[in-house]
Formats: structure tokens, C-alpha cells, sequence
């Protein structure tokens, strides 16, 4: 199979050990703003309730203030909603995925892709 190889370039903001903002937990912030919900979300995004709701966590506990507010359940659920901060941070965090893309665009970035194979080679080992 050819193609051209891609390079991949991801921003992961790191809180001590904890990632406090990388692609995944961006999307998630979107989907909670799109479904109402964390388990809402974690289902669009093929994710368990558990997952989503550990991400959210890392997010609220690594920033000065809750990305993601949420309110408890009762006869008609629960839900969650990304506060004002966090659309603050989500907005600059994609504008900073933005403005990597445009620097990606560079004679270093052209070398190197056209350095790499489009699909890796057949194992070695066998």
C-alpha cells in the first residue's frame, strides 16, 4: 500500500504527572458541551462512564478552577456542563493546536515525512 506519510504532532499539557490537557480530554470537553452529560459524552466518544468521569477529574483537580461543573442526579438525571473557564481553556488549548499546525508546516516537517515510509515494513522477526 502507498500513501504519504503523516507526521502527527500532539500538545499534552502535563500537571506534575497527570496530563491536564491532550487531545482526548479536549474532545471530551466537546462532548459534554454537545450531550449535557459525562456518560453522555463517554458513549459518543466510545468510552466508559468510568473513563470519562477519571478524565474529568484529572482536568478539574489540574487547573485554578473546574473545567466541568456537574450536578447531581435525581428522577430526571443528572448532567454536567463545561464552565466558563473551561470553555476558556478549551478555546486556547485549540488554538494552540492550531497554531501548531501551522508551524508544522516547515522544511523540517517536509524532510522528515518524506523521510518516512508510508506503511512500516514486514517484521524482521519470524
Amino acid at each position: 500500500m502507498t500513501g504519504t506519510a503523516q507526521i502527527k504532532l500532539k500538545i499534552q499539557l502535563m500537571c506534575g504527572e497527570e496530563i491536564a490537557m491532550g487531545p482526548g480530554k479536549a474532545d471530551l470537553l466537546d462532548a459534554i458541551k454537545t450531550h449535557g452529560s459525562i456518560s453522555a459524552a463517554g458513549r459518543a466518544m466510545e468510552m466508559s462512564y468510568r473513563r470519562a468521569w477519571m478524565l474529568v477529574d484529572v482536568m478539574n483537580r489540574c487547573w485554578r478552577e473546574p473545567l466541568v461543573a456537574t450536578s447531581p442526579g435525581s428522577s430526571h438525571g443528572g448532567g454536567a456542563r463545561v464552565t466558563p473557564f473551561g470553555e476558556t481553556v478549551l478555546a486556547q488549548y485549540r488554538a494552540l493546536q492550531a497554531a501548531l499546525s501551522r508551524a508544522s508546516d516547515c522544511p523540517a516537517h517536509a524532510a522528515l515525512a518524506a523521510a518516512m515510509l508510508a506503511e512500516p515494513r514486514a517484521s524482521q522477526k519470524g
